[in-house]
Order: C-alpha cells, then structure tokens, then sequence
C-alpha cells in the first residue's frame, strides 16, 4: 500500500468515525427525551446510521468522480505540483 492509499483510508476512516458520532450524538438527544434507556439505544443506532451515511456518501462520490472522468476525460493529468 502506497502513501496515497494509505492517506485515503484514513480520510475514509476519520469521515466515518465523524459520521457515527454525530449520528450517535443526534440520537441519544433524541431518545432522551423519552428514557436513559432509550438515550442509550438511539446512541447505538445513530451511530450505526451515521456509518452507513459516511460509507454511502463515499461510494457515491467515487461513482459520480468515476462519471465525469469518463465523460469528460481526466480531470488533472497528474503533472500539477499543487496539492
């Protein structure tokens, strides 16, 4: 596994583990409002939910970057010194 690899999973990584505590933020606030229990399982199944956002999210944006490359060709031709 190359650096670029390896950078892109840790993006991956870091944008999912975001993803499930907002999630799991968002829900224990939500069933608060109804028990501790409740607060307890929203927790798990916002964080669950926003995994799966963070992992439908990324396999979006790869098909439609995926589309424009074969439409309208390579986006940068890889000789840029910019980041």
């Amino acid at each position: 596994m190359d650096f670029a690899d390896t950078k892109s999973h840790v993006k991956h990584v870091l944008l999912r583990a975001r993803y499930a505590a907002i999630g799991a933020a968002v829900g224990a606030a939500v069933g608060a409002v109804f028990s501790r229990n409740a607060a307890s399982t929203g927790g798990a199944i916002g964080a669950l939910v926003g995994a799966t956002v963070a992992d439908t999210r990324d396999t979006a944006s790869t098909f439609l970057e995926d589309a424009k490359e074969k439409e309208f060709g390579p986006l940068s031709n890889g000789d840029d010194e910019q980041n």
